[in-house]
């Protein structure tokens, strides 16, 4: 009897065992093909976006080209994604196009569409509501919140270099790492320094308290770089940036 009831137990054991396993593998299943049918449908509405949408306005042509840019990356990612985690990196690629197309559509004076979901690498960022302009090192730097011909680069909102640069319109690319020319030689951080720091431009276009705070206390650290969070070229999209008691700014600037 004792055998009998040792042998019953070790078939419910396996039994139970083996039905969590396909449980398990039928969960991962629908969770990989829903991320996978996720990130496809961001992808094909870029695509749609990136064929339809033609301008000659130097914002527009700009902010086309880096949609391209997205939609081809996307589709490198959707092709040699095997998890959850490519294919939400696939989408996020995606959308970060679709952010490109909008403005693009914003530029050419058409009606953006419906709102995406935010980017993950944007959360807390911000966007800029005035327009800035500074010198750094003899060299003219411009910002605000709608295209023109001397602010063609729009960038969607993210960190470089592990602080937080607001959505908007710039007239130079200069959040790029491998930027080449004039702005590459003066360097992201004193731009960014000129263009939202109290310390350098002008504090009347109302920066936000909290953002000042942060400012101060990472420079009283010594390593400001360090203050504004993980670096997003790292993966770290995540949460606060530290700034002193808020988010940057609420999205004003």
């Amino acid at each position: 009897m004792e055998w009998f009831l040792l042998v019953v137990l070790i078939v419910l054991i396996a039994g139970s065992a083996f039905w969590l396993r396909r449980a398990s593998a039928a969960r991962h299943a629908r969770d990989l093909a829903d991320a996978r049918a996720e990130a496809q449908r961001w992808y094909e509405r870029l695509g749609g976006q990136v064929m339809n949408l033609h301008g000659d306005e130097p914002a527009v042509r700009q902010a086309l080209v880096d949609a391209g840019e997205r939609y081809t990356a996307a589709g490198s990612q959707l092709e040699q994604a095997r998890t959850v985690r490519q294919f939400a990196l696939a989408r996020e690629t995606a959308l970060e196009g679709l952010a490109y197309a909008r403005a693009a559509r914003l530029a050419l004076g058409l009606d953006p569409g419906p709102d995406l979901p935010p980017l993950a690498a944007a959360q807390g960022a911000g966007q800029l509501t005035v327009e800035r302009e500074v010198n750094v090192q003899g060299q003219h730097f411009k910002a605000g919140p709608q295209p023109g011909n001397d602010t063609p680069y729009y960038y969607p909102g993210g960190r470089v270099q592990g602080r937080p640069v607001p959505a908007g319109w710039y007239s130079q690319p200069w959040w790029k790492p491998a930027l080449a020319g004039a702005a590459g030689a003066v360097g992201g951080i004193l731009i960014f320094d000129a263009l939202f720091s109290p310390a350098f431009a002008d504090p009347g276009y109302g920066y936000d308290a909290g953002y000042a705070e942060g400012f101060d206390d990472g420079s009283a650290a010594g390593d400001t770089g360090d203050a504004y969070g993980g670096d997003y070229g790292g993966g770290d999209w995540g949460g606060d940036a530290g700034f002193g008691g808020g988010d940057f700014g609420g999205g004003d600037f």
